[in-house]
């Protein structure tokens, strides 16, 4: 499981580890989304960042069950009461650490889809994010500083971590 702020690498870390390592790779943005029929900035206007993060927990729930999966909950997962002890003891957690400064880099146009970051200071809003969720993100077992790594250097690092 990898957790970070939006735009630390999650979903383009996941896939390429889950395909080195040949397993199932769940994305919790793009699966709520596929559920639901909207967009998750969609989802955060109509019903709420409450209702989203139970949506979260109960995807959570759902796949705690089912192993030898790599997951890519939303930035938020770590600070949503609940989803971290559902998981901590069947799951490697890695936190992708990232500077704001990079995080909104990487995002480049695709920060107007995240409903935390329409604001008039994308950069403000992740530094506030980072503050409230840092000692969260630092409850899991392994923290990888992707500032200065490859995509490729990242995967080798967390599919060491993951022990295959």
């Amino acid at each position: 499981m990898l957790v970070g702020l939006p735009g630390s690498g999650k979903s383009t870390v996941g896939r390429a580890v889950a395909k080195r390592l040949g397993r199932p790779f769940v994305d919790f943005d793009r699966e709520i989304e596929r559920r639901e029929g909207a967009s998750v900035a969609q989802l955060f206007a109509d019903r709420g960042e409450p209702w989203f993060r139970e949506q979260e927990l109960a995807l959570t729930r759902e796949l705690a069950v089912q192993s030898g999966m790599v997951l890519a909950p939303g930035g938020g997962w770590m600070a949503n009461p609940g989803c971290h002890e559902t998981v901590k003891s069947c799951s490697v957690v890695v936190y992708l650490k990232v500077s704001p400064v990079t995080a909104l880099a990487r995002m480049g146009a695709e920060q107007a889809a995240r409903p935390l970051l329409i604001r008039a200071n994308p950069l403000a809003e992740l530094r506030k994010l980072e503050a409230a969720r840092e000692s969260g993100y630092l409850q899991a077992n392994h923290t990888v500083s992707t500032e200065m790594m490859s995509l490729d250097e990242v995967v080798a690092t967390i599919v060491v971590l993951a022990g295959d």
